[in-house]
């Protein structure tokens, strides 16, 4: 188990699920909890393919699929020709990964066990390890990662592989360069202001315009059948009452017995154990190369300082002053307030400290600094403020916490017990009885859609899938909700179907005018547009159209303009491209469509102070952006050459089986 310097007094509330998902871009993905149902499982775990000779296994790519769907927001099931397209991209992607993987071994890259505790503790998981900089503890951090069914050892073996993957890109796109002419240019892209006159036709006139007979619309309703297809959604009646949370927690008592009876079974939830108050200064040695070998010179170095450090913390120096302008530890600057904490650690346990550290610190007496302790992340100067010694918190003092449990405990008790007697009740003896002993009044719903409310429930989504996934001849059943049970029972059904011409009339007539008017757009934009070129003349070409010219201010490209827009993005963004008079062609700025002309343009010199105050950030983003393209390039050209090396090999009946086990 790694341990960490970093301190905290209070266990991590952060559950990962979702943030496991992925740990770097999409390079890392992990199990979600509930990720896969009973519904879910597959009789085959096959190898899909293979990648240098790691096997990647068909229930990876399912863990992989269903991580992309939540990730865009997709949790009712798929048809199967959508899954397979999902299910293909997961694979792509996994086999990437590990072709990286590959590469990044075959060169000799590799992460340290250092390199592992900085980047957990300095990384994109410091928030959940390390919250307000510090560390939630042993004990937590394994609770935390087994909560989402991954242990330590799976979890710390994942992030250095994505580690080593993050290593080798480094090294592939050190080579991006940006020049001074790249720098330039993006300068004047970014800055150039433009003035145009632009004629626009907006769909909603045009719209107006659209006037369709019901022999046309009857017509387009034959033609686009497919397109109405089981238009009319399925529909149940349900006959139901509700049981609700509060009337049962309302009854519940709690007696003296109760809560000692709880105590003196969960004392070890009271225990308070020994902890110290402290502060640090952390003078950092180098950390370990590729290699993972340590510049002892670098060691040296640090140890010099911080013994320096410590004489001056001994002479009689401010503890606090010294470490807030000596110490290394990120922890030592509030995140919200970048204010110094004076090195101060706050009170810990043993188990949250490194073991040399927590030996000095627990030893020594208040107010004591410490010798130089070494620990993987340096050497470092202890001061210890205050101690307390383990104790078992009374009942007396914990009597409100207990109480509530207690109570927490007997409601959940009783509202399952409740649940399970409530529909054994209703499937034997019918709903209306079960209704009468607990004296709840039954209400008959009309026939309602999936996404309808009902009376007394409100618009509950889950219930209602419940509602819509029971059989008809089902009996009685128990649905959930926020607020207490759902006793219900389906009554009638209406099945999906296709509408006459008549109950769907209006969302024809929607259609036929959207299509129309679509068509009639582009049509009246392209004319004027070349009308416009062909006499160069955008007014004359607007007046014949029906439209006005106007004329927008000086803009760049994060300005706005009205009815069309932004100017950084779309097609908006053409007036940029065009010189000084330039006539553009038809234009799409959403629900309007136009033509414009540049009647001023503005570029700025690279003389201006402005460029020099701009150059390091346009040099930040370029070279991000040939990084970018240096590591697409990388990837594709690696996947081709293992291709040809038969490094990669792909098994079809396997991945047939798996498309076949998850439809």
């Amino acid at each position: 188990m790694i341990k960490f310097l970093q301190s905290g007094n209070r266990a991590a509330k952060y559950i990962l699920a979702g943030f496991l998902l992925v740990l770097a871009g999409s390079m890392v993905t992990y199990l979600i909890p509930g990720f896969m149902s009973s519904n879910d499982t597959v009789s085959t775990n096959g190898v899909v393919a293979t990648v240098g000779g790691r096997e990647i296994h068909s229930d990876e790519v399912l863990k992989y699929t269903q991580a992309m769907l939540r990730q865009q927001g997709i949790t009712q099931n798929l048809p199967p020709q959508y899954l397979g397209i999902f299910t293909q991209q997961a694979l792509t992607q996994l086999i990437q990964q590990a072709e990286v993987t590959y590469e990044s071994e075959r060169m000799g890259l590799k992460v340290t066990d250092q390199e592992l505790q900085d980047e957990l503790r300095n990384g994109q998981f410091k928030e959940t390890f390390f919250p307000g900089g510090k560390w939630i503890g042993a004990a937590a951090y394994k609770q935390l990662l087994n909560q989402n069914d991954i242990s330590v050892e799976q979890f710390e073996s994942d992030l250095k592989t994505q580690m080593l993957r993050r290593k080798l890109f480094s090294v592939v796109s050190a080579n991006a360069t940006v020049s001074d002419a790249d720098l330039e240019q993006a300068f004047k892209d970014k800055n150039t202001k433009v003035k145009f006159q632009y004629a626009l036709i907006k769909l909603d006139d045009v719209l107006k315009t659209i006037k369709p007979t019901d022999t046309e619309l009857k017509a387009y309703f034959n033609v686009n059948q497919a397109r109405y297809q089981n238009a009319i959604p399925e529909k149940r009646a349900i006959k139901y009452f509700v049981l609700n949370d509060k009337d049962t927690e309302s009854k519940i008592t709690v007696d003296p017995a109760d809560l000692q009876r709880f105590y003196e079974k969960n004392q070890d939830s009271f225990r308070v154990p020994e902890r110290v108050r402290a502060r640090h200064i952390l003078i950092e040695t180098p950390k370990p190369g590729p290699d993972g070998k340590v510049d002892q010179k670098g060691v040296d170095e640090a140890r010099a300082k911080a013994e320096d450090v410590l004489k001056q913390a001994r002479a009689g120096g401010d503890f606090a002053a010294l470490a807030n302008k000596y110490s290394n530890d990120p922890g030592n600057e509030d995140p919200a307030t970048h204010a110094k904490k004076g090195g101060e650690l706050g009170w810990f346990v043993r188990e949250q400290m490194e073991p040399a550290f927590a030996a000095k610190a627990f030893s020594q007496n208040k107010g004591q600094i410490s010798d130089l302790v070494q620990t993987p992340y340096g050497f470092h100067i202890i001061q210890t403020e205050d101690k307390e010694e383990g104790r078992l918190k009374p009942l007396t003092e914990v009597k409100a916490d207990v109480e509530k449990a207690v109570k927490q405990e007997k409601v959940t008790s009783q509202l399952n017990k409740i649940s399970t007697d409530v529909s054994d009740l209703a499937q034997k003896q019918g709903l209306e009885k079960a209704a009468a002993k607990y004296g709840a009044q039954i209400v008959q719903s009309n026939l309602v859609a999936r996404t309808d409310s009902l009376a007394g429930i409100g618009s509950q989504p889950a219930f209602m899938d419940t509602v819509f996934t029971t059989d008809e001849k089902a009996g009685a059943q128990a649905g959930r909700i926020p607020t207490g049970f759902v006793v219900f029972e389906v009554t009638k059904v209406e099945p999906p179907r296709n509408p006459s011409f008549e109950e769907i009339k209006d969302r024809v007539a929607t259609d036929f005018k959207n299509e129309r008017a679509s068509d009639l757009l582009r049509r009246k934009t392209k004319e004027m547009a070349d009308r416009a070129h062909a006499e160069h003349d955008l007014a004359k070409a607007a007046k014949e159209a029906g439209s006005t010219v106007k004329t927008s201010d000086l803009v760049g490209r994060t300005g706005q303009v009205p009815d069309i827009g932004s100017m950084g993005g779309g097609q908006a963004s053409a007036a940029f491209t065009l010189k000084q008079g330039e006539i553009s062609g038809p234009l799409n700025f959403g629900r309007n469509q136009g033509v414009l002309q540049v009647v001023e343009r503005h570029e700025p010199s690279t003389s201006d102070p402005e460029f020099a105050q701009q150059r390091d950030q346009l040099h930040e983003q370029l070279t991000q952006q040939k990084q970018q393209e240096i590591l697409n390039m990388f990837v594709q050209d690696l996947g081709e050459r293992l291709e040809k090396e038969g490094k990669v090999k792909r098994n079809k009946s396997e991945m047939d089986n798996l498309a076949r086990a998850r439809s």
